[in-house]
């Protein structure tokens, strides 16, 4: 054995480790970035945003429609608080409508379409029956149930449309009959053209634009092949075009399209002009609630169709960017629960609802900015009227039912939220693997020719 100098054994030194090199902390913003992003992947994140933006819109369209609805009642001898009464009515029945479809299972959803379909197209027909139908700013479609309250039930048709269109189309690719054009057409291009003939007799072009959005959504959906969508769009704007050339109203609507001065080439543009006004007086943090100027007569329809215009001039662009925020939230939660499912039904009916909430809130706002013609239909969930609130609340709802129903949105429920004051029973639902699509749209193979089976 080798020794030192002293005689002494050498002293085992131990051996270096090799330097370990140790991860840069994180940044505060992308800490924050990677938490937002943890929290927008949990399995009850589309719950949350569909139950706390559609409350929240609802929430904020009541004070707005309080605010921006007493001088008008003022003006017709009606107490100040009139249009909010019958609002907040409207908003507590939508809640429990809301309640009940978030808690009804899929398959009664599926078994009260053909019902709802059938009462809608009741109703639509009897709007034009003499005595019973009435007129509204020119357009038949009201039915009058007594006193001051009215129902309007083209609203429910887009409810009605979604619902059976959805339960059809599933039942179609249950049967793998989504393949061949005439089932995809058949019947649901023909009862959707009946709604749309029903309302267009009342002269109601807006409702019927949504109503077309929801049939291009549930046909692209669907996976309806390139030439077959661009051939019944393309019949629908030349409908479309023919109907605004016949009509003077319309053509006089389409010109004011950006328009700045109250009388734009002939046209009238008198409420289109004010919205812009009001807009445009609001800045950043606007006049404050109440202190509106463009309500005292000179904004028609500032509680109805134009209820977006006294929200920028009261609340200014924070308010404005906040609504639209909450609608983006909306409809981005639809997306999601319409892309994380298997079943059809739900995939249809989640993508038909988000469809209808985001077509019909681009339509109001590019109409208040001057960027869309004047297409007279509500701001959803926001707007005054009854009528379009609680089927709009009850396909609220349907969104809440369909983003419980997920696997991984069940078990967190489950773990987290007591039952008759104890924990679930049994725990969590028995383990099975994340259901994902990559995709809402179903990718569906070549269509073959009508004559095959």
């Amino acid at each position: 054995m080798p020794t030192s100098r002293t005689g002494r054994p050498p002293v085992q030194r131990a051996s270096r480790r090799p330097a370990v090199s140790r991860p840069l902390p994180e940044n505060p913003v992308q800490r924050l970035y990677t938490r937002a992003r943890k929290a927008w992947d949990r399995p009850l994140t589309a719950y949350y945003l569909i139950l706390g933006g559609s409350l929240l819109i609802t929430v904020l369209g009541l004070v707005m429609v309080y605010s921006a609805s007493q001088i008008t009642a003022l003006q017709m001898s009606l107490p100040g608080s009139f249009f909010f009464r019958k609002q907040f009515l409207a908003a507590v029945i939508g809640a429990v409508l809301l309640l009940i479809a978030s808690r009804m299972p899929v398959k009664l959803h599926r078994a009260l379409a053909y019902p709802i379909l059938a009462g809608a197209v009741f109703l639509m027909a009897l709007v034009q029956v003499p005595g019973i139908g009435m007129s509204v700013n020119g357009n038949q479609n009201w039915i009058s149930l007594g006193g001051s309250f009215q129902i309007q039930p083209s609203e429910f048709g887009k409810l009605a449309l979604v619902l059976w269109a959805s339960d059809l189309l599933a039942r179609k690719q249950d049967k793998k009959l989504l393949t061949q054009w005439k089932h995809m057409l058949v019947p649901l291009v023909p009862v959707t053209f009946l709604l749309l003939g029903l309302i267009m007799l009342g002269g109601d072009m807006g409702t019927a634009i949504i109503l077309t959005a929801i049939l291009f959504g549930l046909l692209w959906l669907a996976g309806a092949p390139t030439r077959l969508f661009v051939g019944v769009l393309s019949i629908a704007g030349l409908i479309g075009m023919i109907l605004i050339k016949t009509s003077p109203n319309r053509m006089a609507r389409l010109a004011c399209i950006g328009a700045t001065e109250p009388r734009s080439g002939g046209a009238d543009c008198w409420q289109a002009v004010h919205g812009i006004y009001a807009l445009a007086s609001g800045g950043i943090f606007g006049s404050g609630l109440g202190a509106s100027v463009e309500k005292w007569g000179q904004l028609p329809e500032a509680h109805t169709d134009f209820i977006f215009a006294v929200t920028g001039e009261e609340l200014g662009l924070a308010g404005t960017l906040s609504v639209l925020a909450l609608f983006a939230a909306l409809g981005y939660a639809g997306i999601r629960v319409a892309g994380r499912t298997e079943d059809p039904f739900v995939r249809y009916a989640a993508g038909g609802v988000t469809t209808w909430i985001t077509a019909q809130a681009v339509i109001n706002i590019g109409a208040v900015l001057g960027l869309l013609p004047i297409a007279g239909v509500p701001l959803p969930l926001f707007s005054y009227g009854g009528s379009a609130l609680l089927p709009t609340m009850f396909a609220v709802g349907l969104l809440i039912a369909f983003a419980r129903d997920d696997p991984a949105a069940r078990m967190a429920l489950s773990m987290r939220q007591p039952r008759f004051g104890r924990k679930r029973a049994g725990g969590a639902v028995p383990a099975r693997g994340p259901r994902r699509w990559n995709t809402m749209r179903r990718r569906a193979p070549a269509a073959r020719s009508s004559g095959e089976r």
